[in-house]
C-alpha cells in the first residue's frame, strides 16, 4: 500500500514531468532509477506544501514516514522527497543520535553522491553540532569502515560548519582513505579540505604540505583551489592519472 504522502508527491511530480529532461538527468546521474524530470528546487517547493501540516508524535512515526516514501519510491525525485522529510521541521525534535541509524540507512542504500552528500552535510553535520560526542565517535568508526559512502560522509559531514569544524576529527577521518584510488573518496578529501581552508587556511596549507606525497593530485588540487599560488605543491605530471 502506497504511503499517502508519497501518493501526493508522485501526483504532483507527474503533473510537472518532463520526459526529455528526465532522460538527461538520469544519464547525468548514471542512475538506474528513472527521473520524472523535475528540478530539485521544484521538488522541495512541492514538498514544502505537502509537508506543511505534518505533526509527528514520536521518532518512530517520523522515521516510518520517511522510510515509507524512501522504500516506495519509483523515481529519484521521490527519494529526494524522503530526504526532504528527513530534514523537515516536523521531525526536528526527533533528530537525535538515535536518528543516525536512519541516516546511515539512507547513505548505504542511496550509495551515490547526490543522496550521500545531502545526508552528510544537511543531516549529520547539524546533528554533530548538537550532539558532538556520540556523532564524532560514529564518524571515526565510519571513516575506518569498509563502506565507501560512509567513509565519504564522515569526511564531508563538516562542510558548512565553518569555525565550528573540528580539525582533528577531519584529519582523522581523511587518514584511512588518503591512499585510496576511489574517485569519490579522493574528491571528498579535496572538498572537505577546501571548505576547511575557508576558516582555517594555515591548517590546510600545513597539512597538504606535510602529506603532499600521500595525497592524490585531485585531492591536492581541490584542497588548495582558493588558496592562491601555493607554489610548493607539485603540479601533476602530464601523464599522471588524476582521480
Amino acid at each position: 500500500m502506497m504511503s499517502p504522502l508519497l501518493d501526493v508527491i508522485r501526483t504532483e511530480l507527474q503533473g510537472r514531468a518532463n520526459p526529455e529532461r528526465a532522460a538527461q538527468m538520469q544519464r547525468y546521474m548514471k542512475s538506474v532509477m528513472p527521473y520524472h524530470g523535475v528540478a530539485l528546487p521544484v521538488v522541495r517547493d512541492l514538498c514544502r506544501v505537502a509537508f506543511a501540516g505534518l505533526r509527528f508524535e514520536s521518532r518512530e512515526s517520523w522515521e516510518r514516514a520517511v522510510l515509507e516514501i524512501w522504500e516506495g519510491a519509483l523515481f529519484r525525485e521521490e527519494w529526494y522527497a524522503a530526504l526532504t522529510l528527513a530534514g523537515h521541521r516536523s521531525g526536528a525534535r526527533f533528530r537525535t543520535p538515535e536518528s543516525l541509524l536512519l541516516f546511515e540507512r539512507l547513505i548505504v542504500e542511496g550509495a551515490w553522491w547526490d543522496v550521500v552528500d545531502d545526508v552528510a552535510t544537511h543531516r549529520i553535520g547539524p546533528l554533530m553540532r548538537a550532539y558532538p560526542t556520540p556523532i564524532k565517535l560514529a564518524m571515526r568508526t565510519w571513516a575506518r569502515g569498509p563502506d565507501v559512502w560512509k567513509q565519504r560522509a564522515a569526511m564531508i559531514c563538516q562542510v558548512g560548519l565553518k569555525k565550528a569544524a573540528d580539525t582533528e576529527l577531519l584529519l582523522e577521518c581523511i587518514e584511512p582513505s588518503i591512499h585510496s584510488k576511489e574517485f569519490f573518496l579522493r574528491k571528498a578529501i579535496g572538498w572537505a579540505l577546501r571548505e576547511h581552508a575557508k576558516s582555517f587556511p594555515d591548517v590546510v596549507v600545513a597539512y597538504v604540505k606535510a602529506r603532499e606525497a600521500d595525497l592524490s593530485s585531485l585531492s591536492k588540487r581541490e584542497a588548495i583551489r582558493h588558496l592562491g599560488d601555493v607554489t610548493w605543491v607539485r603540479p601533476p605530471r602530464p601523464t599522471e592519472q588524476v582521480g
